[in-house]
């Protein structure tokens, strides 16, 4: 294929074998054959099936699967029947976790035209947008929504809105020249599927169609883009892997050593599954899952919507922010900023599209300037666009440019609708790319009035006048150096300037000569008011902030500067096409300011900061970023100003479009990996004294009073253990408040492990303890058939007192959270349960405990407690 936009007019026509009158039925009909229909494909579909068969892929599920159908065959039903219960359960959560369809597919095709005006057999004629074809001659005009990619062979002053393409905050205007550019934002000869005809009329031919066409692309990239495993997942998969396998060499070594001494296999077998049920923690999964999700509800009611379960624990580990500049960083809304007459410069207050702000000269209030009130009006009179309120805002229809003029005359007092009421338009001179101005005559009083505004080296061209203290004065040479000075000024604060000029005259007149020269406006798309502390509160986290735009070098730079972002290198689109992978992974570090980006641009960019070890979260809200939200760690998308596409594309949704949502998630996704990792501590110490417990049973072989083997703690004992009695506490340890000092920290590296070498060591002290006493209480109460009942209570309540020392190892306070005395007291009730309930007995194999038994368990309690004391300041 031909570049449609570096090639002229006939050559493209040619190329396509069609005409400015269109092809013929017959000829479209062929080619639809050819080319298929105007529609993005899916390239895959979702199979619901396939993802709950996908949660049995985990090697300690595997394991326990095995268990299940092992302890069914040796006729242990009930072990089997619980095993096989927690399974389920698993599996149920993981699968609502992940099936959550991946609506981008779906969201896209709605954001393509329904019907489309195309010239067929000579003749204007209006058909389904899915029916065109490459050589189809289209006609779009204002409020249309293009309907494929194509090629503008005539055009009447059309502008399109790009910004969900390409980030270009300002609509930009279509002519039929060559454009030598590989950057989207740039290619003004062509019009892309999806944008929209912001203002004028253009005649274009289809040049691609389907997934060829720019947005198919995105598509295409968006489908093909797998997801990455979070640091969390990562580091549980390596540790269920680790501990699979040692369990099954365990369990392997006793089943064999058993069968050896003279067990039968079923006994032996038991054996092996009692192991494998105490080491694996059956209720890991479940918990981490419960806690991740009451993360969601609470980032929830801080505007932070998380779409993806996961994406709460990876927030906490971000170390860079790559975010857009339009609509994220700044609100997308054109806001006039200085407005420049009578040798001064005034600035206008005020945000966004809101008709509230004053007009400040050297800091004092302005108030009825005649000469002001006059260049607000002129300029309002020469405008087309209407501002309205709605329930998300303010809504612009038409060119924001000509919008901010009109709220800046708002803001002093004048309504579009009242101004027009008094001087209603009698005629309009549209804007032209060789003019470079728009002029419109309307009546005012006895006269009419011709109200022009544009570029100011154009509107100067045409004044012979100005407006200088209330009077009309001649337009000198050194005055005009001052204006274009004064021009020059706003420029380069990135500020789009237009000219304001008029004149009077007794009747309607067209030409633009001799006018009186008013004064310059300068606007901006402005940053959010909070989004410099937040950057700073970001760089404070260790997290470094990168903005991405399809704006201009200059317009990007000075948002940079006045948002306080980090001194970096700056890298245009052009310039990123000049670097090859390796060259951009090198330079990506000190890159802070993207500009004239396109969407391929910014997945190569996240790529390259991957490569470098970064946990990256990417932030935008148009089509134009949905590649990139699904390639980055953490995609984070608009809920009020985003396309449906970047929604679905996200891992995250900002319900306020707010750049402080995100520091705020951060911090609670730091706080929750600091809980789940608690946790993990928590339920793991508890499983390695479990598996001390019963594989020492194993090697010393205890008796009962029948003469035969008796394990201290039996496999439908350690289930209740694992999945009930500690599970509720652990739940509760995730809802541990935020340490004071969280956002000072640096990120954790994306492969730091959750079980270090001090952890592990601490774990295992703890463990080596509880198994201790609870084989010493176990022991002493042999062969009196309480003695599994005395160690199943004992190996409970020290694993309940050793969330308080997991929790002062982590320098929380004893009573900073009441859900775990909470969680503390429904553990211990359920245990009674299983002691005392009548017919609990049978099921748990537990017999009601005395006050002897229960001051023998409190002994060792006792000798737990102040091990952990002695630890905990040893440790301080």
């Amino acid at each position: 294929m031909p570049d449609w936009h570096e090639i002229d007019v006939r050559t493209v026509l040619k190329e396509l074998d069609t005409g400015k009158n269109g092809l013929t039925t017959r000829e479209a009909d062929e080619r639809l054959k050819n080319y298929g229909l105007n529609e993005l494909k899916r390239l895959e579909t979702i199979n619901p099936l396939s993802i709950f068969f996908s949660q049995f892929k985990s090697f300690l599920v595997i394991i326990l699967v095995l268990a299940t159908i092992f302890s069914a065959f040796v006729g242990e039903i009930i072990d089997s029947l619980a095993i096989l219960i927690i399974v389920i359960l698993n599996a149920v959560f993981g699968f609502i976790q992940e099936y959550k369809a991946e609506r981008s597919m779906e969201a896209l095709e709605k954001m393509t035209s329904q019907e489309s005006v195309v010239i067929r057999d000579g003749e204007k004629v209006r058909i389904p947008s899915n029916k065109l074809v490459p050589g189809d001659t289209i006609i779009i005009e204002q409020g249309d929504k293009v309907p494929a990619d194509a090629r503008v062979i005539e055009v009447t002053e059309l502008r399109l809105d790009e910004s969900m393409l390409t980030g270009e905050s300002a609509p930009v205007k279509k002519s039929i020249g060559i454009c030598k550019t590989k950057t989207l934002a740039e290619m003004k000869c062509m019009a892309f599927m999806g944008t929209i005809v912001s203002y004028g009329r253009a005649t274009a031919v289809v040049t691609d169609t389907g997934m060829n066409t720019e947005m198919g692309k995105i598509a295409n990239m968006v489908q093909s883009t797998g997801e990455d495993l979070t640091p969390l997942q990562k580091s549980l998969d390596k540790f269920g892997k680790n501990l699979g396998f040692l369990v099954l060499s365990i369990s392997a070594l006793v089943i064999i050593s058993s069968v050896m001494r003279g067990w039968l296999i079923p006994e032996a077998i038991i054996m092996g599954i009692a192991l494998a049920v105490a080491a694996i923690p059956e209720g890991l999964q479940a918990v981490v899952t419960v806690t991740l999700a009451a993360g969601m509800r609470n980032m929830a009611k801080r505007n932070a919507i998380i779409r993806k379960l996961h994406a709460v624990e990876t927030l906490g580990s971000v170390s860079v922010i790559c975010s857009d500049k339009t609509g994220t960083l700044t609100k997308n809304e054109m806001t006039v900023r200085k407005v420049w007459y009578n040798h001064k410069t005034t600035d206008v207050m005020g945000m966004g599209y809101e008709p509230k702000g004053e007009f400040l000269t050297d800091g004092k209030g302005v108030h009825d300037d005649t000469h002001l009130n006059l260049l607000l009006k002129t300029g309002t009179l020469c405008t087309n666009s209407h501002v309205k309120a709605a329930t998300e805002g303010w809504k612009v229809v038409g060119d924001p440019t000509e919008a901010a003029i009109m709220v800046a005359a708002e803001k002093a007092g004048f309504r579009r609708d009242e101004i027009e009421s008094t001087s209603p338009r009698k005629l309009e001179i549209p804007f032209t790319s060789e003019r470079k101005m728009m002029s419109t005559v309307n009546k005012y009083g006895e006269k009419f009035m011709m109200c022009t505004k544009g570029a100011a080296e154009n509107v100067l061209d045409c004044c012979s006048r100005i407006q200088v203290g209330g009077k009309t004065t001649q337009l000198t040479k050194s005055i005009r150096e001052d204006i274009l000075e004064a021009n020059s000024a706003m420029s380069s604060r990135a500020l789009r300037v237009l000219a304001i000029a008029y004149k009077e005259s007794d009747k309607v007149k067209t030409d633009e000569k001799n006018l009186v020269f008013l004064g310059l406006v300068g606007m901006i798309d402005p940053p959010r008011q909070e989004v410099v502390k937040d950057v700073e509160r970001c760089t404070n986290a260790g997290i470094k902030t990168v903005m991405i735009t399809g704006d201009n070098k200059d317009t990007a730079v000075a948002i940079a500067k006045e948002i306080g972002l980090p001194e970096g290198k700056v890298l245009t689109g052009n310039e990123l096409n000049e670097l090859n992978e390796k060259e951009l992974e090198e330079a990506v570090e000190n890159v802070s300011v993207y500009a004239r980006v396109n969407p391929d641009h910014k997945a190569r960019i996240v790529d390259a900061l991957k490569k470098k070890g970064h946990i990256i979260a990417m932030t935008g809200d148009g089509v134009n970023d949905a590649p990139a939200l699904k390639k980055a760690d953490i995609g984070v998308s608009m809920g009020i100003k985003g396309t449906d596409v970047s929604k679905e594309a996200s891992d995250m949704v900002l319900a306020d479009d707010n750049f402080s949502t995100i520091v705020a998630a951060v911090e609670a996704g730091r706080s929750i990996y600091d809980n789940i990792k608690n946790f993990i501590f928590y339920l793991l110490s508890a499983n390695i004294a479990e598996v001390m417990v019963v594989f020492a049973a194993i090697i010393i072989g205890f008796t009962g009073s029948d003469g035969g083997y008796i394990m201290p703690l039996t496999a439908i004992q350690l289930l209740w253990i694992n999945l009930v009695t500690d599970g509720f506490p652990a739940m509760a340890l995730g809802v541990d408040p935020a340490a004071p000092n969280i956002m000072n920290r640096k990120p954790r590296q994306s492969g730091e492990s959750i079980l270090t070498r001090k952890i592990l060591f601490n774990m295992a002290m703890a463990a080596s303890i509880i198994a201790v006493i609870t084989l010493s209480l176990f022991i002493y109460y042999l062969p009196d058939p309480k003695a599994v009942t005395v160690a199943f209570t004992a190996i409970v309540m020290l694993e309940l007192l050793r969330i308080f020392k997991v929790r002062a190892d982590n320098g929380q306070k004893l009573f900073s959270n009441n859900k775990l005395f909470l969680a503390i007291g429904v553990s211990i009730v359920l245990h009674m349960t299983a002691v005392y309930f009548p017919g609990a007995g049978a099921v748990f194999d537990t017999v009601p405990l005395g006050l002897s038994e229960w001051s023998a368990i409190g002994l060792g309690m006792l000798i737990f407690i102040v091990y952990s004391i002695v630890s905990v300041k040893r440790k301080s």
